[in-house]
């Protein structure tokens, strides 16, 4: 397959997440603009991300990584084309979710002691407390639905189906949009106190129900796929299975490596939450989540896309032996990724004021969007770390080498957490999250660096020359760049500080248009070809199209 193809699989994949995207920005929009990024606001965030972290950490490493190329095994070497082995995947976890699902749903309060500051337990946070138990006993049902749609997206991957599992969040995003919509109209925004107030048990009912549904929707969307993929799902209690028993063994480093990064997100979060609990504009988990967001984009439209379109084949060619392939293709897409990711990470610092006004200088948000811009700066240059090492982990996975995996996790667990609680520890209540931030960076660039060495050694070659030249000219290209859209933001500063997010919005367009004239220009005169490429297979889709 070459690079071409490679961009042309993942196409449908990019646009799904592209659409999903702009749909999360105005989720994440009506959120700040309803609840605010104060306390009010990091009650419903900590809730709903809650069921997220939780089945991560019972099984979404298992479901993400190690399925894919067992899926692919199985349907390569076994009579019925694999559909026996997924039909026993599907039937366990179900089982195993929901048994947890309900566990949780009983121990809410003993769960929340885990992840929140001891400051939610004081009496003057009682009412709040009761918001947190209620809207997380709301939200946990999802631990069941996101392992099933993480389970059946990823079976629908294997059989290269991979358009559904990108567009399917896009009703999850739409439901939310409906259920925010629905809060602002029937409660208007937070003011004044309200931006520190708990919920009303209506307001909880609303908030937590509605997330649910989006999760349940997004999981019913992919049952169809199914079929059409040549897989007919019938329930399989013959759990003795030997490549069942594989999956699992292969899958203990798997899970290990999850509950060291969950216990190292643990912390975050514990960290997080004690900047909003004592009021003021502390900064907590609602400003770290949503400087997330934003600065995911790439990742998700780019890097994830790519990687579920090449993981099948380096599957294949851990399975052949073919180690000097695997290791190109790793490299090739690797530079693809950073083509759009560097240029990102640079710009970011640049534009985050008029980023961060144009997405959340709405609402309840509006006197406070200053407080998520230190934040968004920083995640920038932490997504080219970032990005190497999640594609190098593709690597690991399709060798089964998830021992390797947990070793480099634990490294990079311990650099976030040490440094997570060295800068909080030192940092006032509002510079709580851009201190995590900076952990984050911290603890990917050890990541990286780690993963990228094993990896190069592990398959002879990781076209390092290639890559450093490759480097060498996108850093001069995208610093020019940059330049570029530091001149014009200097240029209309005239606009002001903080102006209408329309303003803003505007002001960082062109900024960022200017940035990409200078870059195209300058990738063409030093001919780097791995954006000459990009730019062509994204001209002559449009031209098709």
């Amino acid at each position: 397959m070459t690079d071409q193809r490679i961009l042309a699989s993942s196409a449908v994949m990019a646009a799904g997440t592209v659409v999903s995207r702009l749909s999360g920005y105005v989720r994440s929009m009506l959120l700040v603009a309803a609840l605010g990024v104060l306390l009010h606001g990091d009650l419903f965030s900590i809730a709903n991300t809650l069921p997220n972290m939780v089945y991560i950490l019972v099984a979404g490493g298992v479901f993400n990584a190690v399925l894919v190329p067992q899926l692919v095994r199985a349907m390569k070497e076994d009579p019925d084309g694999g559909d026996a082995y997924a039909s026993r995947v599907i039937t366990l976890s179900a089982l195993f979710l929901a048994a947890v699902t309900l566990v949780l749903v009983v121990a809410a309060p003993a769960l929340l002691r885990l992840y929140l500051h001891p400051g939610y337990f004081e009496p003057a946070r009682a009412a709040h407390l009761e918001s947190m138990v209620d809207l997380t006993r709301w939200c946990l049902p999802q631990v069941f639905f996101y392992g099933m749609f993480v389970l059946v997206g990823q079976v629908l991957n294997a059989r290269g189906r991979f358009g559904p599992m990108m567009w399917a969040p896009i009703a999850n995003n739409l439901i939310a949009v409906v259920m925010l919509t629905a809060y602002l109209v029937l409660y208007g925004k937070a003011t004044g106190a309200g931006k520190y107030a708990a919920y009303a048990p209506d307001q909880e009912v609303l908030l937590g129900l509605g997330s649910t549904l989006g999760i349940v929707a997004q999981l019913l969307i992919l049952v169809p796929y199914l079929k059409a993929a040549g897989f007919h799902y019938r329930p399989r209690f013959d759990f003795r299975d030997p490549g069942l028993a594989r999956t699992l063994r292969l899958g203990l480093w798997t899970v290990l490596f999850v509950v060291v990064n969950q216990v190292a997100y643990l912390v975050v979060v514990w960290l997080a939450s004690g900047g909003t609990v004592h009021g003021g504009e502390g900064t907590g988990y609602t400003v770290y989540s949503s400087a997330f967001l934003l600065v995911m984009v790439p990742h998700s439209i780019v890097t994830v896309s790519l990687a579920t379109a090449i993981l099948p084949r380096i599957s294949d060619q851990a399975h052949d032996g073919r180690l000097a392939d695997l290791g190109h293709t790793l490299a090739s897409t690797l530079r693809t990724c950073l083509v759009l990711v560097l240029p990102f990470a640079a710009l970011l610092p640049v534009v985050a004021p008029d980023v961060a006004n144009a997405m959340f200088g709405w609402g309840a948000g509006r006197d406070d969007v200053h407080l998520i811009v230190p934040s968004l700066a920083i995640f920038g240059p932490a997504l080219v770390f970032f990005t190497v090492h999640y594609l190098m982990l593709r690597g690991f996975y399709a060798l089964e080498l998830t021992r390797r995996v947990f070793v480099i996790q634990c490294a990079i667990a311990a650099t976030n957490v040490v440094v997570a609680v060295t800068l909080v520890s030192r940092a006032p209540a509002e510079h709580t999250s851009p201190a995590l931030a900076l952990a984050y960076l911290a603890a990917y660039a050890v990541g990286s660096l780690l993963s990228y060495g094993a990896l190069r050694r592990l398959v002879g070659g990781l076209d390092t020359p290639v890559l450093v030249r490759f480097l060498v000219r996108m850093v001069v290209a995208v610093g020019l760049a940059t330049l570029a859209a530091w001149a014009v933001t200097r240029g209309l500063a005239g606009l002001g500080d903080q102006p209408h997010p329309v303003v803003s919005a505007v002001r960082g367009g062109l900024a960022g248009t200017a940035a990409l004239v200078v870059l195209v220009a300058l990738a063409r005169a030093l001919r780097i070809r791995e954006v000459t490429v990009l730019l062509d297979t994204l001209v002559g889709r449009l031209r098709r199209s």
